[in-house]
């Protein structure tokens, strides 16, 4: 296998924090073929975020939005400039870690001798060489590492290590010196909004664990996409430092900067675990297959039985967070 497979496509579209949770199986990939060229194929927001996979050589970007347009204007350039790259690539072995029909179309128009799959629909089993059934009962990270493990490869420990720019950093640095902030002082970056409502502990309730700490001397981030700048109003007139807006390098240097990271089930709170950071993501379950701090799992904050994320006390949260940050 290692000498057939000297130019490698790996596949994983959206959303961030899926590409996220591929990392120990892109670094597992490398520790099989160390002398492989390897591409991962993603959608054209996600790319920024692969320069901190060490192991990927080339990122191709896709423009999913143009693809479903509708408009041949955008459709065609767009399709017929991937179908170009994915043949020029000349891939020997491509590994579709989402499974789904758009993906498995992807994998089997490459022409790659070796097409390995995690298949959701028995009628997608087409596209691959080697499909298998995905099981949604195991942390996303370790599935991706089992599929490639069913498929012939030799998975030692996991190495979850997301490498940011130095960019990421002096973002982050420049951030600090405009807010006056200390870098030596406790910092506590959070980050109220998921992509899912329902998934959101509410703002009110960051806001109490928030004047908490900071009547303990601590130094309070609010972090989040340009869109919630708006929602988090509130926690400006209380005198806490948004951070929603700032370039994506410069929020992740700011999670590389804080002492913990609070948040949701989110792509930004993954990457915080794999840059190492401490972190506490407050979700619905640690259970069947739910993606929870990887390797962490007592990192998860998580409701009674029976009861939702929104329902989780402030006391509980705070309390974790005084344990997360007593013992680093």
């Amino acid at each position: 296998m290692s000498r057939m497979a000297e130019n490698i496509l790996l596949i994983r579209l959206k959303a961030i924090g899926d590409v996220v949770l591929t990392l120990p199986a892109v670094n597992a990939v490398r520790e099989n073929f160390p002398s492989a060229k390897i591409t991962f194929l993603t959608s054209k927001e996600n790319a920024l975020f692969l320069q901190g996979f060490r192991e990927v050589n080339e990122i191709i970007g896709l423009d999913r939005a143009a693809l479903k347009s509708g408009n041949p204007l955008k459709v065609a350039p767009e399709f017929f400039g991937l179908l170009q790259k994915l043949r020029a690539g000349k891939f020997s072995l491509v590994v579709d870690f989402q499974g789904f029909g758009e993906t498995a179309w992807l994998a089997r128009l490459t022409g790659a001798p070796q097409r390995w799959g995690s298949i959701y629909s028995s009628g997608r089993a087409w596209a691959y060489t080697h499909g298998v059934p995905r099981n949604d009962n195991i942390h996303p990270a370790d599935w991706h590492c089992s599929l490639l493990r069913q498929c012939g490869l030799k998975i030692g420990g996991i190495k979850n290590e997301f490498i940011p720019p130095p960019e990421a950093l002096a973002g982050a640095q420049k951030f600090f010196a405009e807010q006056k902030l200390d870098a030596a002082k406790t910092t506590l970056y959070l980050q109220p909004f998921t992509s899912s409502p329902h998934k959101n502990w509410p703002l009110e309730n960051y806001l109490a664990l928030a004047r908490h700490w900071h009547s303990l001397g601590a130094q309070i981030i609010f972090g989040g996409g340009p869109k919630d700048l708006a929602p988090m109003e509130s926690a400006r007139s209380e005198g806490f430092i948004l951070a929603a807006g700032v370039s994506r390098w410069a929020d992740i240097g700011l999670m590389q900067m804080s002492s913990l990271v609070v948040g949701g089930d989110t792509g930004f709170l993954h990457l915080a675990v794999a840059m190492g950071r401490r972190v506490l993501m407050l979700q619905q379950s640690v259970l069947y297959g739910s993606p929870h701090p990887l390797g962490h799992p007592e990192w998860s904050v998580t409701p009674d039985v029976s009861k939702s994320v929104p329902e989780i006390s402030p006391a509980a949260v705070i309390a974790a967070s005084e344990r997360a940050l007593d013992a680093r």
